[in-house]
């Protein structure tokens, strides 16, 4: 029975390509750096994981350079209460599907999407922000990013905003309507 799969895959920087159709990770529950610095990958199919317990998502997909193709349409995130550097140095992705995840126990994005310097637009429209505290670096280095509309982040618990648009070289709107700082 697999309950961590931390760093499984770290470091395997000519892999190519990977098949894990048939992993189970029912029980799984931290996916830390399980592919940080793949820096091979160009695509990766995660749409048959079950996520549903996993808790800690630390820099999962760190530094994975060329991957410009990530399905993770079927991940379960609603026990999640970490997502430091998820997509941090993600630099060949130029677009990311997150309209499924579920953020509402999370209370850590630090780096969420740091260096994601070809990503051109972003919808997180569905993001319950509510639990985190700490957004430092959340958006740092989005260079192609050229609207962000964070209207519905609930931001009342955060305490750490630093360098959160740092490198957004590109934004011509920023939408931060709600934005509650009274703690940070």
């Amino acid at each position: 029975l697999v309950i961590n799969m931390i760093g499984m895959f770290e470091r395997c920087s000519t892999l190519i390509s990977l098949n894990l159709s048939n992993f189970d990770t029912s029980q799984v529950t931290d996916i830390t750096e399980m592919f940080s610095q793949c820096s091979s990958l160009i695509s990766l199919d995660l749409s048959n994981f079950n996520t549903s317990q996993v808790n800690v998502m630390l820099f999962t997909f760190y530094d994975c350079l060329n991957l410009t193709s990530l399905n993770l349409s079927n991940f379960n995130t609603s026990q999640v209460i970490d997502m430091s550097g998820i997509f941090s140095h993600c630099s060949s992705l130029t677009s990311l599907d997150l309209s499924n995840f579920n953020t509402s126990q999370v209370t850590n994005m630090f780096g969420m999407f740091d260096g994601c310097s070809a990503l051109t637009s972003l919808n997180l429209s569905n993001f319950n922000t509510f639990q985190v505290t700490d957004m430092e670096e959340m958006f740092c280095e989005c260079s192609s990013l050229t609207s962000l509309d964070l209207s519905n982040f609930d931001t009342s618990q955060v305490t750490n905003m630093f360098g959160m648009f740092d490198g957004c070289s590109s934004l011509t709107s920023l939408n931060l309507s709600n934005f509650i700082i009274s703690h940070v």
